[in-house]
């Protein structure tokens, strides 16, 4: 059925239909993540609304003034520095292993006063040499342990780090769904204004319109849960603002094998080290009551099955390494092909949008069918999100498995 309208209504409706068709396509060079974002603009990570970003550009040198209001420039470099100072657990281990130096430095002391001439008995040779092996045991042990805390640190940031950053782009693809829905909502009522669309239309853009900006609460409330989670971990003020230098998403593939990550992280892990030395400490008892009573005692016999316990550690420790490092590398190429599959389908939905708004321009779609395939633009760009962030994550899963 035909309903009159005006020429001059008409070329409303239009406009707007161009104005939607505008913005989906816009979208798409709005989420890509690939070679492009490493020249986008730094990321303001702020409460909730935006009400300050609009004045970044308009001065060329940074003032404290204006570095409190917008917050201080933070590249994943500056996030791992400054978890190395400030990190709170880090900082605990690091008085634990020096208090564990310092009481260990006072136990050598008094065995080392022992001469060894005097040493006649198997108890004061265990007092002398055991003890003191043990004690350089521990003090290497406790240097490869803030180590490995200072490592675990640096991940550690990577992650918080990552998991802001895409809080920020969440967020805007947020408020992109919403533009999108806001304008099929100005469609559907100019539409209807003059009698080409049913009122079932603008109820349906408005239901559209009223899901985007639950999503986009949802987000926000989600960005500020990830910086106050950053602070925390940086060991700052959990109210602190940060201006996010984004270039850091990795999408490439690594660069090395199966066997080649094995063999560094048997080569790099403290669990591996340590049941290493837990073994040279079994094979030197086993010397002293050699040399002051005779292997073939009960004391003997159960120093010998210390060292082929310590030997049985040592080869559960390298599969528990292998199967953790295996496991993470292939998670890691399954990261990195979700992501290949998951930007093609959202350059089809990005499409499929495009292609929706021009049929119904034509009268040949509904709007139903526009707010429907916005949806799908919209999950699909999230997908595409996720799986760039679940690909970082998982470099960082590897780097720990790696004993880096």
């Amino acid at each position: 059925m035909n309903f009159p309208y005006s020429k001059k209504k008409w070329m409303s409706i239009s406009l707007a239909a161009v104005l939607t068709t505008a913005l989906g396509a816009g979208s798409l060079t709005a989420s890509a993540n690939t070679g492009s974002d490493q020249t986008k603009a730094p990321t303001t990570v702020q409460a909730s609304n935006d009400k300050a970003t609009a004045q970044t550009g308009t001065e060329s040198q940074s003032t404290p003034e204006a570095e409190a209001a917008t917050g201080a420039e933070l590249t994943l470099e500056k996030a791992i520095e400054q978890a190395l100072k400030t990190n709170a657990v880090l900082n605990e281990t690091r008085l634990d292993a020096k208090n564990a130096d310092l009481n260990q430095t006072l136990t050598y002391v008094s065995n080392s006063d022992l001469p060894s001439d005097a040493i006649e008995s198997l108890e004061a040779a265990q007092q002398k040499y055991y003890n003191n092996a043990k004690g350089v045991q521990t003090k290497k042990l406790n240097a490869l342990y803030v180590k490995s805390a200072e490592s675990k640190t640096k991940l550690g940031a990577q992650d918080v780090y990552y998991k802001l950053i895409f809080a920020q782009d969440d967020l805007n693809l947020k408020k992109q769904s919403l533009a999108r829905s806001e304008a099929q909502l100005k469609v559907a009522k100019a539409a209807f204004d003059v009698g080409t669309n049913a009122k079932t239309d603008v109820l349906e853009a408005e239901m559209g319109v009223a899901a985007a900006k639950a999503e986009l609460k949802t987000a926000e409330n989600n960005l500020e849960i990830a910086r106050m989670n950053l602070n925390d971990f940086l060991g700052v003020d959990l109210t602190k603002e940060w201006k996010l230098i984004s270039s850091n998403k990795q999408t490439a593939p690594i660069n090395m094998t199966l066997k080649e990550a094995e063999e560094k992280a048997l080569s790099n892990r403290n669990e591996i080290t340590q049941a290493q030395e837990e073994l040279k400490l079994a094979e030197l008892n086993v010397k002293l009551i050699t040399d002051f009573t005779a292997a073939s005692t009960l004391q003997g016999q159960m120093a010998r099955n210390s060292v082929e316990k310590a030997n049985l550690e040592i080869e559960k420790q390298k599969r528990a390494v292998t199967k953790d490092v295996t496991e993470a590398y292939l998670n890691l190429n399954a990261a990195r092909e979700a992501i290949e599959f998951s930007k093609s389908a959202k350059d089809s939905a990005a499409e499929s949008y495009r292609l929706k708004n021009l049929r119904f321009e034509n009268g040949l779609a509904t709007t139903l069918d526009v707010i429907q395939s916005e949806e799908a633009l919209s999950k699909s760009e999230n997908q595409y999100q996720k799986a760039v962030l679940t690909y970082n994550l998982a470099v960082v899963a590897f780097e720990t498995a790696l004993g880096n």
